[in-house]
């Protein structure tokens, strides 16, 4: 069986849209749009990397990797990747999937978080931490921050002084240290390298945002 063929490709991504569409979760971080972009980002790296690897694997992977959610400061939160794997088999398992890429999809949903520390082996792992990881910065990943940091109950920033630089950081306070302590760190984990420099770009966006909060609180609107 040719599991790049985009037509087999097409069918499991319905398959997957309507099953999960069942089990949607009420975090709009996680919900099945952020399934959908992960899943383009990852072809987009795919296709930029011209990168030779199992496309249902990535297609899979990139639809359950999150379909177990625990918040940010829940005290298993590390251990989420895992536990999503393992419902990932469950799943895969009910609707028929076939049972030779189980192993792989499972591993890439494991080694996908970046509070699991878990290195990814496989390419089709990587390029499924790579595409997840898209989502954390740029201009979507600036507006989940300051989601989760509100579901959280987190300041934006801190007002008199928003860089930390005569403070310790913590973005369990403010949203705004989350670039710092995570956000902008991200672009040193990507495995690929059309991710690394899809990161570097994006990541610039952020540092750009940052400057302009801070010049802003500084009364500086021009």
């Amino acid at each position: 069986m040719n599991f790049n063929d985009p037509v087999l490709l097409k069918e499991w991504e319905v398959r997957f849209d309507a099953f999960l569409r069942i089990r949607e979760s009420d975090d709009a971080s996680h919900d099945i749009s952020h399934f959908r972009r992960v899943w383009k980002t990852a072809q987009q790296l795919i296709e930029n990397g011209k990168l030779e690897l199992n496309k249902l694997v990535v297609l899979t992977a990139c639809y359950f990797h999150d379909i177990i959610v625990l918040p940010k400061n829940h005290p298993d939160r590390a251990k989420t990747s895992t536990m999503a794997a393992e419902e990932t088999a469950v799943c895969l398992k009910q609707l028929e999937f076939p049972a030779e890429l189980i192993e792989a999809v499972c591993h890439a949903v494991k080694t996908h978080s970046y509070s699991a520390n878990i290195t990814p082996e496989t390419l089709e792992a990587e390029v499924v931490q790579d595409a997840d990881r898209m989502e954390a910065i740029g201009a979507i990943g600036l507006a989940r921050c300051f989601y989760t940091g509100g579901k959280l109950g987190q300041g934006l920033f801190d007002s008199e002084d928003p860089m930390g630089e005569n403070r310790e950081l913590n973005d369990r306070q403010f949203s705004l240290d989350h670039f710092e302590l995570k956000l902008l760190r991200i672009k040193e984990t990507m495995k690929t390298e059309p991710g690394r420099k899809m990161a570097k770009k994006h990541s610039q966006f952020l540092e750009a945002f940052r400057t302009q909060v801070c010049k802003e609180l500084a009364g500086d609107y021009s």
